[in-house]
């Protein structure tokens, strides 16, 4: 499902301006983004929590050489879905 698509469906059952529930949508996940990239953690009840972690820099190997090489720290995005997804999920 894209943006545009959730935008559709909230358009249709609430009836605001298309161009209003565009701007609420973006301003929603706007807000997500910026509470993740500040190191905060974002729950959502009854659909998961995201988490931002951080990652050592590590031992890999080249797949091309076979050499190795220093795999860089970095950070990534972790999302844990609530028991209630999990179970809304496997119902059907």
């Amino acid at each position: 499902m894209t943006k545009a698509e959730i935008v559709e469906n909230i358009f249709e059952k609430v009836g605001f301006m298309k161009k209003d529930v565009g701007e609420v949508v973006d301003l929603v996940f706007e807000t997500i983004k910026d509470a993740l990239a500040s190191g905060e953690q974002v729950k959502l009840s009854g659909f998961g929590t995201f988490t931002v972690k951080q990652k050592r820099p590590r031992r890999g190997r080249n797949p091309q050489t076979g050499g190795d090489i220093t795999i860089t720290a970095r950070k990534v995005l972790s999302f844990k879905s609530s028991h209630i997804m999990r179970d809304n999920m496997n119902r059907k």
